[in-house]
């Protein structure tokens, strides 16, 4: 390969040519560990709730509560950060949300009570949601064109690891209580020191912002040929949200937020009341615990098998491909008579369903240029925690009215349905540059 030494280039053609080097293992290391903390910060209390419950003296409404919380704060705090991340930059956000998160997390293993304990929930999802939206938009931006599909989908492989890490929690410390649990999700915060050391400001933020010296610089250390240029960035205002509903920009947002809702919410329904669903058929909790840890096995070969497909086939015939399937195992698990049945529909589920989601973290972050990147994230993941808030609710009341196993189950199954025809309009991004 031959440097350009001068000479202007559109940001995106810096990294056409890039290798993937020792450098971006080290990155994706740095925010394949804070998506494995989001993970398990939305499940930790999950798998110790009876505890929670049994101590603060409050129901299953109010269990339900709690486990919202998070979700709730993250709602109002990923439509702030996402803008801050356009305007201020993608490592401070990163930085600074990840710590904000520990230092209020901590300060919840101590609430005295459950209306204390939900007001520092909510504010430690407003801390986290900056890390949370910025993840794969930032990875997204310091990755080499031809590597950017596959490695973002096994970056998405810290969502079952999370799952893990919160079921092991439960085994290991539940037994010292949910506050235990707490003050190791805070510990979990000083990950913020390693992002900041070991993963560079994206190239592209710097160029949008005339940083053009700086750019250089992260592109050097990455690798890139073409490091000398002088970068073009696609012209636009730093985190407008109403940028968003603009000119073609329109009809692609409104398709995503509807998308990033129904396939969480078909998601989020089923974990949350997994373990409940399953004792309604018989299982104990340990077995349940059981189960729900080798469905997060299952996940991680759907993970890989889609990054290996998604740069060979593209994002949207992957992505639909596995929606329709992970929509077919849950028809499996819900009218499943025996408890092989019910393992091997609830395997196909999660096998597809992750896989999904692992091409949709990469392709969602996929359809904006770089000053509305961030902010078209942070919709995105508001539109997925709206659906993570309601969802439970949603759920757990179709279970106090007796709805029942087969018919919760169902219902869940149609978001995926929903989520399979909206794919269909949107654009393909296998490839493509980013702006």
């Amino acid at each position: 390969m031959t440097a350009i030494d001068s000479g202007t280039m559109p940001i995106g053609q810096a990294f056409d040519r890039m290798p993937f080097t020792r450098r971006h293992v080290l990155i994706a290391l740095a925010l394949f560990i804070a998506f494995v903390i989001e993970s398990w910060e939305q499940l930790a209390l999950v798998y110790v709730s009876g505890d929670l419950g049994a101590e603060l003296g409050i129901d299953e409404a109010g269990v339900g509560l709690v486990l919202s919380a998070v979700a709730f704060g993250m709602i109002p705090g990923v439509l702030v950060w996402g803008p801050v991340a356009d305007r201020l930059g993608r490592r401070p956000t990163a930085f600074w949300s990840l710590l904000a998160y520990g230092i209020v997390a901590l300060a919840s293993a101590f609430a005295p009570n459950a209306e204390v304990l939900v007001a520092l929930r909510v504010v430690s999802g407003l801390a986290l949601a900056g890390v949370y939206t910025i993840t794969f938009p930032f990875f997204l931006e310091l990755l080499p064109t031809r590597h950017r599909g596959r490695a973002a989908v096994y970056l998405s492989i810290g969502w079952p690891i999370g799952m893990l890490a919160a079921i092991g929690a439960s085994v290991t410390l539940g037994d010292l209580g949910w506050h235990v649990v707490v003050v190791a999700s805070a510990a979990a915060g000083l990950w913020a020191f390693a992002i900041r050391a070991w993963v560079p400001e994206s190239p592209y933020w710097l160029a949008g912002r005339g940083r053009q010296e700086e750019a250089r610089a992260v592109l050097r250390s990455l690798g890139s040929p073409d490091a000398q240029a002088t970068f073009t960035v696609a012209r636009g205002r730093a985190g407008r949200p109403l940028d968003l509903f603009k000119g073609g920009l329109a009809r692609i947002t409104v398709v995503m937020l509807l998308l990033n809702f129904v396939f969480n919410w078909g998601y989020w329904g089923l974990q949350t009341w997994l373990p409940t669903l399953l004792q309604e058929k018989g299982l104990t909790l340990s077995a349940s615990l059981g189960f729900a840890a080798l469905s997060a096995l299952m996940m991680i070969p759907g993970y890989v098998s889609a990054s290996f497909l998604t740069g060979r086939f593209g994002r949207k015939k992957v992505f639909l491909v596995y929606v329709v399937a992970a929509a077919l195992g849950g028809l499996w698990f819900a009218t499943a008579d025996s408890m092989t049945g019910l393992y091997l529909g609830n395997f196909v589920l999660s096998f597809f369903s992750l896989g999904a989601w692992g091409v949709w973290n990469t392709w969602n972050g996929e359809f904006y240029p770089t000053a509305l990147r961030g902010t078209g994230y942070s919709w995105a993941t508001a539109a997925q925690l709206v659906a993570t808030t309601v969802a439970p609710s949603a759920v757990g009341a179709l279970l106090a009215n007796a709805t029942g196993f087969t018919a919760t189950m169902l219902i869940i199954n149609a978001f995926m349905v929903a989520t399979a025809l909206l794919a269909v309009p949107l654009p393909e991004t296998e490839g493509r540059e980013l702006e």
